[in-house]
């Protein structure tokens, strides 16, 4: 079974193997959910009977009733309990309601519970000071039952509206935070999806009891390049999130549309035949659904299960919003590699024109570039230098395209006039090349890549870090295939005494003409040079 642990404090998932088979999966009970089936009310008064003949009233209506006798009793109880509404006696000892409703009403976590006070005072300054203390609604004693129901469930309708107005709130607020993070860590072109479902799961997952706007448990099924579905449960456990691949792949009775569709369901709906199937294959993991947030196509679905209370059309936006945002990532992704593959594509066949009238297959640029993505990597440069590198240096002698054929293969040692003709192909490419930014580092090094480190190079007698960088590791690439390679007016060189020739001269090429430092990671990695070489000389 495969194991993925998804850990907030590095916000990564971390593979694992796990033995056992779908018997361990399901013996994991889903502990900790705690759907809230009736409001809670707090009803704090210093008489019991009091306290009793609410709960008379209340209890048949479906309410849950705690008791507090005292407002410190009060204080605890609506601190360590998800109360919804207080009914809030005003005369008693020590805290008064009116004290006990400012604390209330100044604790952050605590001030949208409606308090409603119960008094018999009846003076205009009494309710003043009630609604100064932040009480949203008094109701006189002696209690009539009728008029006791209706404020209470007018009050909660308005707290679950506010409730809800809250949790938007918030939700555009962590759904901005998500996108943010994700465009701050986007790659386009080492874009992993099955990882960017993981980090969006990692952040919308339940992992507090009170966390009643986010699942408890999201299964992720995916279309893989088998043209097979891949099924996945998270779960948060403990610390983590744990991503657990299912054994065999879960049917939703839905017919197959040719577009995307959102569905949020409750536990009523849940129990009909279009979902049977499916939440009887999920009860066999000992995951009992009670609502459902889906979004569903042919290549992704993704379902949210076990919201702490009724789902809405709301949270099916939000959810739908954070696919959205992964799916149009993934395209963008796909159409950036498609075009860095015709990039790609247009600079070799550039570099391949380049050779049409020297007697070289070809090969020899390509060598060049990866001998120079090698040495950018030694150096320690990014990997999107290194790919760069690997990439633009294929041109770094486009400009011999209009040497003349009877200079490049001339068997004799060239005259002036030709030795003239052949240094200024640098400048020449560096003219076909332009001045578009994506092609800056091709351009740099096809102008400079026979300067050299003691300022003896051309066109332009560069010297030391006047040279960029790039032309000086290409300077090394170039000269050490161009020393292997045989041509009309030279043998080929054996990979020893080419280094041989690199690190020590031989009066036409001397170690002073190169920058010490590529020099030196040259050195360390003869053998890769080597390797190279000889996987691309057919």
């Amino acid at each position: 079974m495969l194991r993925v642990v998804y850990h907030r404090s590095t916000g990564h998932f971390v593979k694992n193997s796990e033995s056992g088979d779908a018997q361990m999966l399901k013996s994991q009970t889903e502990k900790g959910y705690t759907m809230k089936a009736k409001p809670v009310i707090l009803v704090v008064d210093d008489q019991p009977e009091n306290i009793e003949l609410l709960e008379a009233h209340l209890v048949p209506q479906g309410y849950e009733v705690l008791r507090a006798e005292n407002g410190e009793a009060a204080l605890q109880a609506i601190g360590e309990n998800a109360v919804d509404l207080v009914l809030l006696d005003v005369m008693m000892p020590k805290l008064d309601g009116f004290e006990v409703c400012r604390r209330i009403k100044g604790d952050q976590r605590l001030r949208n519970i409606p308090v409603v006070m119960l008094t018999s005072l009846s003076a205009k300054e009494d309710r003043i000071k009630g609604i100064e203390a932040g009480a949203e609604d008094f109701i006189s004693k002696p209690l009539d039952k009728g008029e006791v129901l209706a404020r209470i469930k007018m009050l909660l309708k308005q707290k679950e509206l506010t409730d809800n107005l809250t949790n938007a709130y918030d939700n555009i607020n962590r759904l901005t935070k998500i996108g943010e993070n994700i465009i701050k860590t986007f790659d386009p072109l080492n874009f992993n999806f099955k990882a960017e479902i993981d980090g969006i799961v990692g952040q919308i997952i339940r992992q507090k009891s009170d966390m009643t706007d986010q699942p408890q448990i999201v299964l992720v099924s995916m279309l893989n390049e088998k043209n097979a579905y891949e099924w996945y449960r998270y779960k948060y456990t403990l610390t983590s999130v744990e991503r657990l691949e299912f054994s065999e792949a879960i049917t939703l009775n839905l017919p197959k549309a040719e577009y995307s569709r959102l569905l949020f369901y409750n536990e009523p709906a849940l129990e009909g035949p279009t979902f049977q199937s499916f939440v009887e294959r999920l009860r066999g993991y000992d995951i009992t659904p009670r609502n459902m947030v889906a979004y569903v196509s042919n290549n992704l679905s993704i379902f949210a299960l076990n919201y702490a209370r009724d789902v809405t059309a709301y949270d099916a936006a939000v959810l739908n919003s954070l696919v959205m945002q992964t799916l149009f990532l993934r395209s963008l992704s796909s159409q950036i590699l498609g075009t860095t593959d015709a990039f790609e594509y247009t600079v070799k066949s550039l570099a391949r024109a380049s050779e049409v009238n020297d007697e070289d297959t070809g090969k020899h640029v390509l060598r060049v570039g990866l001998y120079s993505a090698l040495l950018a990597k030694k150096l320690d440069k990014p990997d999107s230098f290194v790919d760069a590198i690997r990439i633009q240096a294929l041109l770094h002698d486009v400009g011999k395209i209009h040497i003349p054929s009877s200079v490049l293969k001339n068997p004799d040692e060239l005259s002036a006039g030709e030795w003239f003709v052949m240094k200024q192909h640098p400048l020449l490419g560096a003219k076909i090349i332009g001045d578009h930014p994506r092609f800056d580092m091709a351009k740099a090094i096809a102008f400079t890549h026979h300067e050299r480190w003691d300022g003896t190079g051309y066109p332009n007698g560069l010297h030391k870090e006047n040279i960029p960088l790039e032309g000086r590791i290409a300077a090394i690439a170039d000269i050490y295939d161009a020393i292997r390679n045989a041509r009309i007016y030279k043998v080929a060189y054996n990979h020893r005494d080419t280094c041989e020739i690199l690190t020590k001269g031989d009066g036409r090429t001397m170690p002073k003409h190169f920058d010490p430092v590529v020099l030196d990671a040259f050195t360390g990695m003869r053998r890769e040079f080597e390797d190279v070489y000889e996987a691309n000389n057919d």
